[in-house]
């Protein structure tokens, strides 16, 4: 493997940042589509399986890309893609336009992913340090980032293309900024295949993914209204809960190389675990709404570093090729994180909203019981 420097890690953290950027950037913008398309709730929901679906498309076939033409060309080419489809989001007039813009804004989305993930795991290997928590902490700081400065300029005036342009056209600049030094390298599996099934500690990886993305998917659509229940906050503050949820976890995922690199990364599953299960807990069990904030940061602080670890684990692993168990386990993951609102809405409407957050809180222990197996990613032949 030849030498991959900080001009590589650089490169790295800024894909994951127009990642952030790109994809956070278009939730400011869903009241605006929703009035141009004339759509109800219920079509705006619909109209969102598109991104999702997307996505998840496109994450199965991404590792092959991968593979074949090298992870520069699949990050620049699908980042470049993201970029320009965003104001075309801003702009799309009617529902079956915007519903094909969005699908392919998640293919995108999705391919991005996937293959600066890739490049993630092959600079961590070869730098021989922990550096997956602080990747994926530039994706969170690029979600705030994105959405704050969508939610900004719209604020300040501009109309929603010419805010989506503005920011289409830095993180384009970001993207050119990372081309230089993304990898090029070509990597093919075993007797030049390009797909393999999953298998192995592939599955048990993306199991475990599935786990933590399911309840940041119900942290994103359910923690607001958690509060806004019984614990008796106004509809206008639901939003701290979230707020306190991703602010943990961005904190956790920053400081995250250097707690990977002292604890190790079984430590930080066990740990992780079972610290995201006490946060649903003391959430649960909280009698006022500042209980239940807390129970939410020890939630984003506790599945803050997981992810990391365990895409780290995948890379490592030789039961398949890197970008393939890359591909695999993303796409198990985001399923999750597409199926977590519908899974405590249904576990909501039979028992109770408290209920279904316990429940999480189960799944978390879950991953702290796996940490021994999941964190070592046998290494096969």
């Amino acid at each position: 493997m030849p030498y991959l420097g900080s001009q590589q890690r650089l490169s790295t953290r800024l894909a994951f940042l127009v990642a952030g950027l790109v994809m956070s950037a278009w939730a400011p913008l869903v009241p605006y589509a929703k009035a141009r398309a004339g759509l109800d709730d219920g079509g705006l929901g619909l109209l969102l399986l598109c991104l999702g679906c997307g996505s998840l498309l496109a994450m199965p076939l991404t590792g092959t890309l991968s593979l074949r033409f090298g992870c520069r060309a699949v990050i620049l080419w699908s980042g470049a893609a993201a970029c320009l489809l965003l104001p075309a989001l801003a702009w799309a007039p009617g529902a079956p336009l915007l519903a094909f813009t969005l699908f392919l804004f998640g293919a995108a989305i999705g391919t991005l992913d996937v293959a600066m993930n890739v490049q993630a795991v092959t600079v961590e290997r070869a730098s021989g340090g922990a550096l997956m928590s602080g990747f994926h902490g530039l994706f969170s700081v690029g979600g705030i980032a994105g959405a704050g400065g969508m939610a900004l300029l719209l604020w300040a005036g501009l109309a929603p293309l010419a805010a989506a342009g503005v920011l289409a056209a830095a993180a384009l600049l970001l993207l050119a900024g990372a081309a230089p030094h993304l990898l090029r390298e070509r990597e093919r599996a075993a007797g030049g295949a390009l797909f393999v099934m999953p298998h192995g500690a592939v599955i048990l990886i993306g199991a475990l993914c599935f786990i933590v993305f399911l309840a940041e998917g119900a942290m994103l659509d359910w923690s607001a209204l958690f509060l806004t229940g019984a614990r008796g906050l106004d509809a206008g503050s639901g939003g701290l809960a979230y707020a306190a949820f991703a602010s943990a976890m961005t904190a956790g995922r920053l400081s995250g190389d250097r707690v990977v690199g002292r604890l190790g990364g079984q430590r930080v599953l066990l740990l992780g675990g079972v610290g995201a299960a006490a946060g649903f807990l003391f959430a649960v069990l909280a009698t006022t709404a500042g209980m239940a904030l807390f129970g939410f940061v020890l939630v984003g602080l506790g599945a803050s570093n997981i992810v990391p670890v365990l895409f780290s684990a995948a890379g490592r692993q030789r039961a398949m090729p890197a970008g393939l168990a890359i591909s695999a386990v993303t796409s198990i993951a985001y399923a999750g994180i597409l199926a977590g609102p519908a899974v405590i809405g249904l576990v909501s409407r039979a028992a109770s909203l408290d209920l279904a957050f316990a429940g999480l809180g189960c799944a978390m222990l879950l991953v702290a019981a796996s940490a021994r197996v999941a964190a070592a990613a046998p290494r096969q032949p």
